[in-house]
């Protein structure tokens, strides 16, 4: 089987999207897209769906103390605090811009503060943040609200505030607990700083609790992996998610603090990934989807086993609503017809607040052809099966899918029949490759220069 796995990883081994849009966004076409027809395509959405279900916030704080070498978000590096202020202004303005298009009460379903640092803005500024965006809207009877924490600045007021504010999941950022790498990466927590939080998140009352994980990092070993994962699961979180480091410092010059040459090279990254597999599954914890992982008893092991696993820009959520709604710098949207995603730099995305304008730079209009394959993907990524009768407007490309499929089918990577398509055990691990196969747009136009990370 180690055999096996080697081969199969030198193969698939390749550059390869994540898959959380599709098309991906070096594919969106922004010719046919504007914000007259994105604010279109919301109100389509919120119309349709927000009465049965709800709508879902993502609120981007992209500032941070310091700068984490490996991290591929969009942040802002800074120790001055007074940028919290006028930035809660800003995502508040381009909140009330969103409900003028409504112009109907929102039901708030789920809410995630992502980053940059979230834990950067005090306590009051935070409350100041949720109060406004929870005024005048109705919350949802299953509403789920989480937010992402660095274990060395969350302190016992943030996780209260938040609690009392309907905050009960949140998410740690570890990465690895190997003193070498958090320096390489510079990106330090203590155990003691995450077992703090964690048990101080537990006693206040919050019901899942997730920790990052990454492996590849530069300088990480087996043995430092090894530890990392005991030391996860004696603190026992519900969630974890256990992913690739992407190394693109093309787009992230701050990945080149460290080289290549720092990084395990393909062979040691793909043991990291089994090992740390092999190890969370031995500590009880049950693979969903891609990259994560879940105890029996949390929300997002039964929504896997329920059929109502869903995937977005937050990541995976055990419910499923059609219209997310991006708030901040970067934040992307998605109204299931669409994507838009606001500018990158808080300069600019205030400035167009002020203006009244919603802080839109580029996006994408989904065809049928788009809309039956994100369904494909969708299905592969959160059920680990998807059907044929779902291709309504792609039949054209059918044929071509199928046949890019083949090879992966004879690699016992799916199992292929008249009815669809099932990802097996094994193909759990290739899940972006069996993706790529459906990806019209990427196989029409490929890429003349390296545009995604590399799958393993």
């Amino acid at each position: 089987m180690e055999n096996r796995l080697k081969k199969l990883s030198d193969k698939y081994n390749v550059a390869v999207p994540r898959y959380t849009s599709y098309p991906t966004m070096p594919y969106w076409d922004s010719h046919t897209f504007n914000t007259a027809s994105w604010k279109e395509s919301v109100k389509c959405s919120f119309d349709e769906s927000n009465e049965a279900s709800g709508i879902s916030l993502y609120i981007h704080l992209p500032f941070c103390e310091n700068l984490c070498t490996y991290c591929g978000c969009n942040t802002r590096i800074t120790k001055n605090h007074r940028v919290e202020e006028p930035y809660i202004a800003a995502v508040l303005k381009e909140w009330q811009l969103y409900r003028d298009i409504f112009k109907k009460t929102p039901l708030i379903r789920e809410i995630h503060l992502g980053g940059g640092t979230p834990t950067f803005f005090s306590v009051h500024n935070l409350h100041k943040l949720i109060n406004g965006l929870l005024k005048d809207v109705h919350i949802h009877e299953k509403a789920d609200f989480s937010f992402e924490a660095h274990p060395a600045n969350t302190t016992v007021d943030h996780l209260q505030t938040l609690f009392d504010l309907g905050f009960r999941r949140l998410s740690l950022g570890i990465q690895d607990f190997d003193p070498q790498v958090q320096l390489m990466i510079n990106r330090r927590q203590t155990f003691e700083q995450v077992q703090t939080v964690t048990l101080q998140a537990r006693r206040i009352g919050y019901t899942s609790i997730n920790y990052d994980l990454i492996y590849g990092l530069p300088l990480q070993t087996m043995d430092g992996l090894r530890k990392t994962m005991s030391i996860t699961a004696e603190l026992k979180p519900d969630r974890i998610a256990f992913y690739s480091y992407a190394h693109v410092p093309w787009i992230k010059p701050g990945q080149r603090k460290f080289t290549e040459d720092d990084l395990p090279d393909p062979e040691m990254k793909s043991k990291l990934q089994e090992t740390g597999r092999d190890l969370l599954t031995g500590y009880g914890y049950q693979e969903i989807g891609m990259d994560h992982f879940a105890l029996p008893e949390d929300e997002l092991f039964h929504a896997e086993k329920q059929g109502t696993l869903h995937r977005n820009f937050m990541g995976y959520t055990p419910q499923h609503t059609q219209l997310l709604i991006g708030l901040g710098v970067s934040a992307i949207s998605d109204s299931w017809y669409g994507f838009a995603q606001n500018a990158k730099t808080v300069e600019e995305y205030t400035e167009t607040i002020l203006k009244d304008d919603l802080p839109v730079v580029k996006g994408h209009l989904l065809n049928e052809t788009d809309l039956a394959i994100r369904r494909q993907i969708l299905n592969m990524m959160c059920k680990g099966y998807t059907t044929w009768k779902q291709f309504h407007g792609a039949d054209d490309e059918f044929s071509k899918i199928l046949l890019r499929l083949h090879p992966l089918a004879k690699d016992g990577l799916v199992i292929l029949d008249f009815w669809g398509l099932t990802v097996t055990p094994l193909g759990k691990r290739f899940l972006r490759n069996i993706c790529m196969c459906f990806d019209t747009r990427l196989w029409a136009d490929k890429p003349s220069s390296r545009l995604f990370s590399m799958a393993i």
